[in-house]
């Protein structure tokens, strides 16, 4: 069945995948983006393609952007716009945790809010949100990123257990990526280099940190975004979609084996 799907964060990654595997698969998507260049560019590859898909920038942090979503009676919303802060929770300034939490999980809640006005009145649609397995296990100095990842995953499964006594056809899907090489993880370790300075608490030890998370990229960064593109493909085409998708499958495994073992 052909749906209108909007997504936040489009303009790259997962989320410029996800938006144009979408429009492949005949669905109407509104690609929203964080800049108006990304969304230019999203534009022209639609048109080379003749591909279903018209991008605009939407910023989710920003009350009259998110009012754009009452102009589009959408089937789908993926909330997929995110960004990272990294660092020592020791030392890290709160306003960086702040604007984490306000892109990651304010953000989307309030958009979230709005989308369900006319999928409750229409008694049905779904909304994707898009976590991450940091969310439930994470790395020393992400931790501001990781806090607004189980945040959003708690969140989601509360919302979800809400909606389901007053509805059976609006759906809230969680979705959790594991590591994928978009550049995401690239920038959001880079951030605390602007300012874990000679005054860190950790100076002495930055080399091995760096090290160490370039080590840990290299090994489990998935090259291709494509085995979590199916997922939210078909969390966005199911009739009942299931509650949670994970991938890749055994960094949902690994992440599970850990936790097991209380770490």
């Amino acid at each position: 069945m052909k749906r209108t799907v909007l997504i936040t964060g489009s303009g790259s990654g997962i989320g410029r995948d996800t938006a144009m595997a979408l429009a492949r698969r005949g669905h109407e998507v509104i690609a929203t983006t964080h800049t108006a260049k990304e969304a230019e560019t999203m534009n022209a590859a639609a048109g080379r393609d003749d591909l279903p898909l018209r991008s605009f920038r939407l910023d989710v942090t920003s009350a009259d952007d998110r009012r754009l979503v009452l102009e589009h009676d959408i089937d789908v919303l993926i909330n997929n716009a995110g960004t990272g802060e990294s660092g020592s929770l020791a030392e890290i300034e709160v306003e960086r945790v702040r604007r984490n939490f306000e892109v990651n999980v304010f953000g989307p809640l309030e958009l979230t809010q709005l989308a369900l006005r006319n999928m409750m009145r229409r008694e049905s649609g779904a909304v994707i949100f898009i976590s991450s397995l940091a969310g439930r296990v994470t790395m020393p100095f992400l931790g501001s990123y990781a806090m607004t990842k189980s945040a959003l995953s708690s969140g989601v499964e509360a919302l979800r257990r809400e909606l389901s006594k007053v509805t059976r056809n609006v759906h809230i899907v969680l979705v959790e990526p594991g590591s994928y090489h978009t550049g995401f993880n690239q920038r959001n370790v880079a951030r605390k280099y602007e300012w874990m300075g000679e005054s860190s608490y950790f100076h002495p030890i930055i080399d091995r940190i760096r090290s160490d998370e370039e080590r840990y990229f290299r090994l489990f960064e998935q090259r291709s975004t494509a085995s979590i593109v199916r997922k939210i493909v078909r969390a966005s085409e199911a009739k009942r979609p299931q509650r949670r998708y994970v991938a890749p499958w055994w960094q949902g495994a690994g992440v599970q084996l850990v936790r097991m073992f209380g770490r």
